[in-house]
């Protein structure tokens, strides 16, 4: 078949060796600037949703999926809310729990916390407590009355361990005879866990509903906590089991719990994609420079051309074609790089840290001590979607100043 003559043009220019030497470096370059781009761009983004995943994965590991509770008074009966929230198809298990705000005590050690009141055989159907226990048992919490579980970071600093004694102080006072006092118990210290979040091993303290609501005079629960076959369909399911209660109970996903965290890392993310996106702006840039040049150099071909008949839009193809093939090169080599080395993360900074003898993440400083990836194809496909745009209309203006040559004037001194 045969092909457009402007194609034809266009594909000999660019196979073509230049005479001008400088132009043709300069097209090397932008081809190179493009590819390292968009190779930077796919990477960064594929860590950057790695982070995120294993961030909110973690959070999610002692968060809930979606909580329901009963406006201005606790649960009584869980089961029967249980029940009904397990009827849905996408509701996986649920679990309730008492939570309030204390104060843990040892000697001179004092801090805040959340104390969580769970019933240890139902919480591995809502929660991962059970896998990121470091020591000791969640079942522990049945065996005597007041133990306590609590986090790593929360133990270090009072200073205790298995088998020690922490005193927990309720902010709800007591009327005695002696007047009001707050209310406290002794609870024993059965075990520690770490979810690597800092959120939860510094404030954290999980014991018994039973225990948690004795200390709180609570005659009930806080609410009931569930889990999801998709966290992604929180919102809708939150908004399906709202329609399916009485209006008495309010029901919240997590997208509400840790929307700021969540929209930060969203934000942050856009703004890395909106920066990086402008190292391949800056190398498709390089196009116009090197088309011009290639312009001036054509000065006598476009005359003839234009002579035989070419029509200015037939002489813009031709370079529209250069400059668009450039820039497809250049993006081609950036998303196979790219998806190679986003590909292998995992792999190659271990081998960079082992050839520098550096560890890039610190785990005695960070939770997350190594670069975790997620690859994902809506990222790739706007990478490459922009790039290719902005490959293109680099080339606009000096394809335009070559439609724009007159013939006689280029011809008059060859």
């Amino acid at each position: 078949m045969r092909q457009p003559f402007e194609l034809a043009i266009g594909l000999r220019y660019t196979r073509s060796k230049r005479r001008n030497r400088f132009v043709s470096f300069i097209s090397l370059i932008s081809v190179v600037g493009i590819a390292l781009g968009i190779t930077t761009l796919i990477t960064v983004l594929s860590v950057m949703n790695g982070f995120q995943t294993e961030v909110r994965e973690r959070i999610l590991g002692m968060a809930s999926h979606a909580t329901v509770t009963k406006r201005d008074e606790p649960i009584a009966e869980w089961q029967k809310l249980a029940d009904t929230a397990r009827a849905h198809p996408e509701v996986l298990g649920a679990a309730p729990y008492v939570e309030a705000q204390v104060m843990l005590v040892n000697g001179g050690q004092v801090t805040g916390s959340v104390v969580r009141g769970i019933i240890p055989e139902e919480e591995p159907s809502v929660s991962d407590i059970v896998e990121q226990m470091v020591e000791g048992d969640l079942a522990a919490l049945d065996e005597s009355r007041f133990n306590i579980v609590l986090g790593r970071a929360l133990a270090r600093f009072l200073g205790v361990g298995m088998g020690d004694k922490v005193t927990v102080v309720s902010p709800e006072a007591g009327v005695t005879p002696a007047g009001i006092t707050p209310r406290l118990k002794r609870f024993v210290v059965v075990g520690i866990f770490s979810t690597g979040m800092s959120e939860y091993d510094r404030s954290m303290a999980i014991t018994s509903a039973r225990d948690a609501a004795a200390l709180m005079r609570m005659k009930g629960y806080t609410g009931v906590r569930l889990k999801l076959e998709d966290m992604f369909n929180s919102r809708e399911v939150a908004i399906d089991l709202a329609n399916s209660l009485d209006d008495i109970y309010w029901v919240s996903d997590w997208t509400q719990q840790h929307r700021n965290f969540f929209r930060a890392v969203q934000t942050e993310k856009t703004m890395m994609f909106i920066i990086l996106s402008l190292i391949v702006a800056v190398a498709a840039f390089n196009i116009v420079s090197m088309l011009i040049m290639v312009v001036n150099e054509k000065q006598a071909d476009i005359a003839i051309l234009r002579t035989l008949g070419a029509s200015p839009g037939s002489v813009m193809k031709i370079f529209l074609v250069q400059g668009t093939l450039i820039g497809l090169f250049g993006t081609l080599l950036g998303v196979i790089g790219g998806v190679s080395i986003a590909s292998n993360v995992e792999s190659i900074v271990p081998f960079i840290e082992s050839v520098l003898g550096a560890k890039f993440l610190d785990p005695s400083v960070y939770a997350i001590n190594y670069f975790p990836s997620d690859l994902q194809l809506e990222d790739v496909l706007w990478v490459t979607l922009i790039a290719f745009f902005l490959s293109v209309f680099a080339t606009l203006y000096p394809a335009w100043r070559a439609a724009q040559t007159d013939p006689v004037e280029a011809l008059r001194y060859d």
